[in-house]
């Protein structure tokens, strides 16, 4: 046993590394950056990340080769599946106000190695989306001049061959990559400013489209005639759906930028509700007006809303509506560079990243190093790679950390609270003290004698016991004093918040069986009809039986900061869409999805894992200091306990082994 118990120890050790959660200072709202971010600078932020070239390019797309005029139903549906998402990243900002967003919080709730997964592929999506975004605004405006720009490249510079690269060098969108980093370097005001700019333009744009489209809209256009509302069907409306929502996925850099916002506890929420709102809106109708001008089969995909002002005699119109798509392509433009810098200055900050990207201009307070590196690969990017193979491995990641986000929003709500040892010491058992007068007419004991009081009839004992249990409080991860009668015996032997992180680790197998047999069951597996529903109603049970578990603990009171209605109901449906929505992509977005994460380990256990700030904090000396404990017997027993500095939760520590012996055994030995 002794071997077994040595051998397993480094494993042991391994694991404790890998899952060990970030330590938080006392003060929240202490930071190296600059604190200048307002509401309204928060909320612009997440238009401008969101209303891009989605509203531009994927709506005419969406119409006309998947949904038809109910796209509407698609981009409905897709920013109701965006708003779970939304909720849990804002409760995470208010929460904890530091740069990061999804990285962050993983970091604090889950694990070391998850957090730095999540954060590696969040750097690839923030990198790949301005690429892409920067090629798709050359090819706007390359369009707007007959490709003048595209053969001029092609004829006397360079053209290449190759299955998963560009025809051509796009010069114009690396240009425009290089010339937003030099700007975004500035300073967080000079971004802000340049965004409200560009937004202003793109938002006043989109106000003109909607008047002067419903005055040219047609009717007729959504009739049998032209194949009807929903022409390819419900299946059309949920594939729409799973396209549309990727329109929706720039919201995140509110949470990115919580560490720069001046009140981030009310700012974040609000910026996040308004933001959503006018965007889901602005899809919404603008997709309305679109189908209704022109009929759906007849659309451009690659520039829909002014090609459809263009066939209606209004060229004037559709150079405007060239203006605002180059405008709104501008705002992602800077949204992504924006946030990028930002996530790997967080990792590297913590240290799991090269620590050159964790320097901070002392002037404009601004990672610049961050800045300046990711804009040059995104360039890079953006120069040699086609847009397709750009944008099919965009989502993956988005949805993967959409989901340990909500997955990190269920563990947080049900963790008990961790206090500093001197409020532990202060409120630790003390066989001498006598309880407080408040407390002993709360629960009806006698200060000296420790029993019940007396009453006129046994009926009132009875019910005196029974609010007792009905009114008894418990911790935050604690069975509900309600359901200990029917799972105490079974659960009464975990720690507070195990059974929920089992839960919730059940719930995300679940969702992913349950989504693999909804997308696979049918088509790739061919199963039976009995088979198909028999592993429906398993999956489906699994799913609500891990919710139950969830939602039979106590959770957290904090009413300090913004909270996600119905947890764990909200949470665990956000997990169920963005699993589904994973399964929906490609095989060959999966294997890219693989060789990244390799790489992303390479990194981690290279360098990583060596440097990280909460393994150098471990290895610190720590103060000792005595403790007793109460036995059973009652006697005390003196122990050496290491004492945190105040407001650090105490390191995670291995389960004793079997046939280890407690301190207290060893103390009470002597």
């Amino acid at each position: 046993m002794a071997a077994c118990t040595r051998g397993c120890a480094p494993a042991v050790r391994l694991c404790q590394k890998l899952n060990r959660l970030k330590t938080l200072d006392d003060d929240m709202m202490s930071t190296s950056l600059k604190r200048c971010l307002s509401t309204v600078d928060l909320a612009m932020l997440g238009v401008g990340g969101m209303v891009g070239s989605g509203l531009y390019v994927l709506t005419g797309t969406v119409a006309k080769d998947t949904a038809g005029p109910a796209v509407v139903l698609s981009f409905l549906i897709a920013g109701f599946a965006s708003l779970l998402a939304a909720f849990c990243y804002a409760e995470f900002g208010a929460r904890v106000p530091k740069t990061g967003s999804a990285y962050m919080f993983t970091y604090v709730s889950v694990g070391e190695i998850w957090a730095f997964l999540i954060g590696w592929n969040v750097i690839l999506e923030y990198m790949i989306g301005g690429a892409a975004v920067a090629r798709a605004w050359s090819g706007y405006l390359d369009s707007m001049f007959n490709h003048t720009i595209q053969n001029f490249t092609e004829t006397h510079i360079l053209r290449w061959e190759v299955s998963f690269l560009a025809h051509y060098p796009d010069l114009l969108a690396a240009g425009i990559l290089v010339l937003a980093t030099f700007f975004i370097s500035f300073g967080v005001q000079v971004s802000s400013w340049l965004n409200h700019i560009f937004s202003t333009v793109s938002m006043v744009v989109i106000v003109f489209i909607l008047v002067f489209g419903f005055m040219l809209a047609e009717p007729a256009n959504w009739s049998q005639k032209e194949g009807g509302f929903a022409p390819f069907g419900v299946s059309g409306v949920m594939a729409g759906t799973a396209t549309c929502f990727y329109a929706f996925v720039g919201f995140d850099v509110i949470a990115a930028s919580s560490e720069e916002a001046r009140n981030p506890q009310k700012a974040i929420p609000i910026a996040t509700a308004i933001s959503l709102g006018m965007a889901a809106t602005a899809y919404i109708l603008v997709s309305t007006v679109l189908t209704l001008m022109v009929p759906w089969h007849t659309l451009d995909p690659n520039s829909a809303l002014s090609d459809a002002f263009f066939r209606r005699g209004y060229a004037w119109a559709g150079y405007i509506v060239a203006i605002g798509s180059i405008c709104a392509m501008n705002t992602v433009l800077l949204s992504n560079l924006f946030s990028l810098p930002r996530i790997v200055y967080a990792m590297a900050e913590d240290g799991l990243f090269f620590s050159f990207f964790s320097r901070v201009n002392p002037l404009t307070k601004v990672p610049v190093n961050a800045i300046l590196v990711s804009g040059i690969l995104m360039a890079t990017m953006a120069l040699i790679f086609d847009l397709e193979a750009l944008v099919q491995f965009l989502s993956i990641g988005t949805l993967l950390a959409y989901t340990f986000v909500a997955a990190s929003i269920i563990v947080l709500r049900f963790q008990p609270e961790k206090t500093s040892s001197k409020s532990n010491s202060s409120t630790s058992p003390n066989p001498n003290s006598e309880p407080s007068p408040a407390a002993s007419e709360c629960q009806n004991i006698a200060p000296d004698s420790g029993e019940l009081k007396e009453y006129e009839s046994f009926s009132d004992k009875l019910q005196l016991v029974e609010m007792q249990k009905t009114h008894e409080r418990r911790g935050p991860g604690q069975l509900k004093g309600r359901w200990e009668p029917y799972l105490g015996r079974v659960l009464g032997d975990y720690e507070p918040g195990e059974v929920v992180a089992y839960s919730v680790l059940g719930l995300m197998v679940s969702s992913l069986c349950l989504s693999s047999v909804v997308v696979f069951g049918n088509n790739q597996l061919n199963l039976p009809v009995w088979v198909f529903v028999l592993l429906l109603v398993v999956f489906s049970s699994a799913y609500l039986l891990s919710l139950a578990l969830i939602w039979a603990h106590e959770p957290q009171s904090n009413t300090k900061t913004f909270q996600v209605p119905l947890v764990p109901f909200v949470p665990g449906a956000s997990i169920l869409v963005n699993i589904f929505l994973m399964l929906k992509l490609s095989p060959h977005t999966w294997i890219r999805f693989v060789v990244w994460l390799a790489a992303g380990l390479l990194v981690y256990f290279g360098y990583g894992i060596w440097h990280s700030k909460e393994g150098l904090r471990e290895l610190q000396p720590k103060d000792m200091a005595a403790r007793y404990v109460v036995l059973p017997s009652g006697s005390l027993v003196e122990t050496v306990q290491s004492v945190q500095p105040e407001g650090q939760a105490d390191p995670p520590r291995p389960a004793p082994s079997p046939g280890s012996s407690s301190s207290a055994d060893e103390h009470s030995k002597r």
